[in-house]
């Protein structure tokens, strides 16, 4: 007899593992695409002390942004490592059996995907959704007679 609760159970992880492999074949292509973090050219000994601390902090900056650039490919090559996991524990089990260990990896993978998209969004900005727009504040006019 067919159960419709351990299908139900079966769709969602499998859909969990779909979802999952997709994120992570497409941030492993864009982690190949990033732009390469600007190179600062070399000192000069004359620069004044506010052009020193402008290179200083555009130095920080950079390697703020490739330090971040690199979470992210390190945690995209994790994503993709735990999707293949997952899809081969899928693969070995015919989908008929879903053990603890394939739902933890599928929850963990979610986790990571999430905290992928989460970096990414900091490191490009809010997008034009995720922004609210500015409150108008009403212009004063007298109350109406």
């Amino acid at each position: 007899m067919f159960n419709a609760k351990v299908w139900y159970k079966e769709a969602a992880v499998a859909k969990k593992l779909i979802l999952t492999t997709g994120l992570a074949v497409i941030l492993r292509g864009a982690a190949f695409c990033a732009h390469p973090t600007a190179q600062l050219g070399p000192a000069n000994t004359l620069q004044s002390q506010a052009q020193q601390a402008v290179q200083d902090r555009q130095t920080k900056e950079a390697n703020k942004q490739h330090k971040r650039e690199q979470d992210i490919r390190n945690d995209a090559e994790r994503l993709f490592q735990l999707s293949s996991e997952l899809k081969d524990a899928v693969d070995s089990s015919n989908g008929r059996l879903l053990s603890l260990d394939m739902v933890r990896k599928a929850e963990e993978a979610e986790k990571l995907a999430k905290k992928i998209k989460k970096k990414i969004k900091d490191v490009r900005g809010p997008s034009d959704q995720d922004r609210q727009p500015y409150s108008q504040s009403p212009v004063f006019c007298r109350p109406p007679l």
